[in-house]
């Protein structure tokens, strides 16, 4: 059997094992494999020109998987406590030793005032820590 096929059939079975197993790992390898098998075919390398060439295809495709990656937009933070919260401006309500409380649209927050804040100082939301809000006085 010709090597360039036999590259070939390498590069199939790999690219339908991928689809088998989870993960992209395998198609990488068996992209390569198909490029050496095609490049095999019509020109006929040495051995040696066949490794290059299958580690040059194999880290192209890793580096444009990686850029691909790369370029993909952060995950969607929805039904995080801070998804709605920071930057939003509210009214300190009650100002203790042992923090503050702050009205925010509909809803009372226990929260943790960075600089000095009395109560009926407007603040705004910097941050969320678990369920305190982290906020700073806005102007005086």
């Amino acid at each position: 059997m010709d090597d360039g096929l036999i590259w070939i059939l390498v590069g199939l079975v790999l690219l339908m094992a991928e689809i088998v197993v989870p993960g992209v790992f395998l198609l990488w390898i068996g992209l390569a494999a198909l490029g050496t098998g095609l490049v095999t075919v019509l020109f006929a390398p040495g051995f040696a020109t066949k490794v290059v060439v299958f580690l040059v295809l194999l880290a192209v495709g890793i580096g444009a998987a990686l850029t691909l990656r790369r370029r993909q937009k952060p995950p969607v933070r929805v039904n995080t406590p801070d998804a709605g919260l920071v930057g939003r401006m509210g009214t300190v309500t009650e100002r203790s030793p042992a923090g503050a409380r702050v009205h925010l649209g509909d809803s009372d927050w226990s929260a943790r005032v960075s600089g000095e804040a009395e109560v009926g100082d407007t603040v705004r939301v910097d941050g969320v820590d678990g369920t305190t809000l982290v906020v700073s006085r806005v102007g005086r």
